[in-house]
């Protein structure tokens, strides 16, 4: 049975790629900051709730070691956790202000891939999937046809086409596990106000594609409800 970790999982992309894993057969881990959301997530799709700060080094290895001790290891982490940050007219940006949404969005994947991957070296076919978005895309961002286009989000475009190519990154060093990014597209959360034209399923077509893909699918790409997308 394929054991997948979900950081951010307690709502949105998160709980519904949980939600729909767990309906695959997944034994589903469901990573949340905080536990009385996580554990009521858990306890309604057929879940685990293993807490985790994706901001926090100690919490991350907690919940490392909370794995390790259950499950004793993970086939599928699914790198979900993300904020949006301030949004409109950048002129009053803070370095706070950024560094707090590149902790998350960006550094957060980084503390939970160096944590878990123990864990995903135990496992006969270990994949790691980075939830990124086409905001985080220059073909994207400048195609005035493309919903991205209209949106001016600094800090979260900036830290998605870091996690793009932090996922290149990777995939490359990374040989012996698939490592890919997903782009739900723009998909009604609370992270845009449930503004957006998608459902929350649709928006997890993507993540769920790569979470379940046979062995030697490939590694190193970008996919979203409609296939492989270019690198840009």
């Amino acid at each position: 049975m394929t054991i997948t970790f979900i950081t951010g999982a307690n709502k949105g992309l998160g709980r519904e790629t949980a939600r729909r894993l767990v309906e695959l057969g997944h034994t589903v881990l469901i990573g949340a900051r905080d536990p009385e959301r996580g554990a009521e997530a858990a306890a309604a799709l057929g879940a685990r709730f293993v807490p985790i700060d994706v901001t926090d080094d100690a919490s991350v290895a907690a919940a490392a070691a909370d794995v390790a001790a259950h499950e004793g290891l993970i086939d599928v982490l699914v790198n979900n956790a993300g904020v949006h940050g301030p949004a409109g007219d950048p002129s009053a940006l803070t370095g706070p202000e950024a560094l707090g949404v590149l902790d998350v969005n960006v550094a957060g994947v980084v503390r939970t891939t160096t944590a878990f991957l123990p864990l995903l070296r135990r496992s006969s076919d270990p994949v790691i999937v980075n939830v990124s978005s086409g905001m985080g895309s220059l073909a994207h961002t400048h195609d005035p046809a493309r919903p991205e286009s209209a949106v001016v989000a600094p800090l979260y475009t900036a830290s998605k086409a870091a996690l793009t190519m932090l996922t290149t990154q990777y995939a490359k060093a990374l040989v012996d596990i698939r490592v890919n990014a997903a782009d739900p597209g723009y998909t009604a959360t609370d992270l845009n106000g449930h503004s957006g034209p998608q459902t929350v399923t649709e928006g997890t077509d993507a993540i769920v594609r790569l979470a379940t893909e046979e062995p030697g699918a490939g590694s190193g790409r970008f996919v979203d409800r409609t296939g492989e997308i270019a690198w840009s």
